[in-house]
Formats: C-alpha cells, structure tokens, sequence
C-alpha cells in the first residue's frame, strides 16, 4: 500500500479511536442526536479498521507459514506452500475490499432519482428510440425491484417520447444509473425506411438525484409562477375532469418542471418541487465542478448531456460505451434491461479511477 493511503488509513483509525471515546461520554449519551450521528460515523470506520486488522493477522500467519518450508519433511513443506498460497490469495482479497472501503463515497448514491429522456437529433426515428431507452429503463428497474413511474411525457408523432421524466424509487439507484448521464446515439433502419439504409439518431439521458432534504436547496416561494392544467393520457376519467396536474417555473433561471402522475394537485406539486429542487442542485454541482473537469477528466466522462457516451447498433447487434471502449454483442438482453453487464464495469473503471486519485494524494 503506497503512502498516500497509508496516511489517510492512519488518519481513519486515529478518528476511529477518537468517536470511541466520544461515545462512551455521559455528555454524547444524553444528546441522542449527536449520538446517533457519532454511531453512524463509528459504524462505517468500523468496517475498515476491522479489514485492516484481518489484513494484519493474514500477513502474520503468511510469515508463520513460511518457516514451515524449512522443515526437513517434503509433506510439511508441500502444506506450507498449499496454506501460503492460499493466505496470499485471502489477503490480496481483503486489499482490495480494504481499498473499496477507503474510496470516498458519493453522498446521494443512496438517493431514488429523477430520469429525464429527451428526443434529439432524428425526427420520428429519435423519439421513437426514447421510447426504446424508457422500456430498457422500466426493465432494468423491474429487475432491480425498483418502482418506476411517469412523472409527465410529451408523445411522439409515431409512437416514443419527444420527451418523458420519471421517478425510479429503490435501493442505491442512483449509485446504479448515475453514469447513464449523456447522449445515447441508435443506428439502426427506421420502420419507415423504404430503401433499408440505415439512420443514426440521438437522444440524451439526465439522472438526477432527488434531494431527501427539502431545505437542502431553498425555493423561494415568491420566484415561483404556478400553473395547473388537465392531465393528459392514461389515469383515468378523474384525472381529466379536474386541474390536477402542476406546471412550476422557477423566475430566476428560467426553469420549468411538471408532473401529472398524481390524482392530486397537492401531490403533483410537491413532486414537481422536489424535481425542480434536483434539476436546480445539478446546476450548482455543474458550475462548482466545471474547473475541476478541465484540469481532470475522469474516465467514465463528465455526464455532460451533449457527450456521446453510448451507441446501439442494430444491423451489428452490438453496444458500445464510449467512455470505457467497452463494446458488448449483446444487444437485444441490455434492450431488454440486463444493463449489468456495462454498468458493473463503469462503476469498476470509475472506482479504478477515484483509487488512482487517492493514491496520487490529491483531494
């Protein structure tokens, strides 16, 4: 283990000792909330500090091991090798789950998110691939025991979405789909090509994390023009006899969210709130990281929408994410949602990369 995270490990283990302390105060006991927050922090240094010492006993025992090989007995020598191996196995294991653990953690990967999917360059062809991208989506949740549903959807002309935003609700979402950021470009022979050339269209995906915290990002109530209309499409006669569904437009920027997927109108705005609150953190954290991006740009890319991070041949049946040059002849299962098979990898070379950055001492 190179300096830099021997360092930082020494630090995480001074810190571990220190909450132990904290938290057998009479003061820290009697604050619950404080207790509660210490517990938490104790708890997840607690992982590492245990690694680490499993790391330490595996080394002695590798070191134990090794002075059988001196014995005169080939048996006992033969076992010593066997049991070496295996320690040696067993502790390169626990290195890298000791470094997965020392990898700084992205605070909303717990989060549901906001999945918003816009038609781009490709006419009818690039709405109808929208449309594509939301069933793999709905699939890939289905699998993953999510809950996904429609917050407001513009129609295309022949079928898809010009535009469709969603809710995806469940375990580490956004930990699962944040790297989905970005355009996904189809090439592939439209249903209305005659002369079976094939078409190359477009579309970009947006994953924002939905906030837990209402008071994480103010609104200003009074920067807020609400407007309410009839919902349009599925959700019954109820949906269409009244004003349900809520239309926010935040004055300062320029910002404009809906949602129709709720009978009430009290609900429909409170989603469209939180979806605003989201749209307008992804502001802050672009501006806040746009210096960092030019001096270094990780490997899975920046998420910036007009990137092309990803494109599904169809005459070839093949994917390819760009950002990793990972390509992947298995079309049809990741339009079905088996999207595992490159989402695993990119958060493999995205935790690849935070390491090398960690290991190089740069914050």
């Amino acid at each position: 283990m190179n300096k830099s995270l021997t360092k930082k490990l020494d630090q995480l283990i001074e810190r571990y000792e220190e909450l132990g302390a904290i938290l057998s105060d009479s003061s820290t006991i009697a604050d619950q909330k404080k207790f509660r927050t210490y517990s938490k922090e104790y708890s997840e240094l607690e992982l590492i500090v245990s690694c680490f010492k499993k790391i330490g006993v595996n080394s002695k025992e590798v070191v134990e091991t090794e002075k059988m090989l001196r014995d005169p007995d080939k048996e006992i020598q033969e076992l010593a090798e066997n049991e070496i191996s295996e320690l040696k196995r067993e502790g390169e294991k626990l290195k890298k789950e000791l470094e997965a653990l020392l990898l700084p953690e992205d605070p909303f990967d717990k989060n549901n998110i906001f999945l918003e999917i816009r038609a781009g360059t490709g006419g009818d062809e690039a709405a109808i691939f929208a449309g594509d991208l939301f069933k793999m989506y709905a699939r890939f949740s289905e699998l993953k025991k999510w809950r996904i549903s429609s917050l407001s959807e513009r129609p295309g002309d022949h079928g898809g979405f010009k535009e469709i935003v969603a809710r995806i609700e469940g375990k580490h979402v956004y930990a699962n789909m944040k790297f989905e950021s970005g355009a996904h470009r189809v090439q592939r022979i439209p249903q209305t090509e005659s002369q079976g050339r094939v078409h190359t269209s477009a579309c970009t995906v947006a994953v924002l994390p939905e906030l837990e915290e209402l008071d994480e990002i103010e609104i200003d109530k009074s920067e807020l023009r609400v407007d309410t209309f009839r919902a349009s499409g599925a959700g019954g006669q109820h949906v269409n006899k009244t004003d349900s569904a809520v239309r926010l437009t935040h004055l300062p920027s320029g910002l404009v969210v809906e949602c129709q997927d709720e009978r009430s109108q009290h609900k429909n705005k409170a989603r469209a709130l939180a979806l605003l609150q989201a749209r307008l953190m992804e502001n802050a954290k672009n501006e806040q990281s746009s210096e960092r991006a030019k001096e270094r740009k990780t490997l899975v890319g920046s998420g910036d929408r007009s990137e092309k991070i990803r494109t599904y041949n169809f005459p070839e049946g093949r994917v390819t994410d760009h950002r990793i040059n990972l390509t992947v002849h298995r079309l049809q299962q990741i339009m079905a949602g088996e999207l595992d098979m490159i989402l695993n990898q990119l958060i493999t070379e995205h935790q690849a990369d935070l390491l090398r950055t960690l290991s190089s001492g740069n914050d």
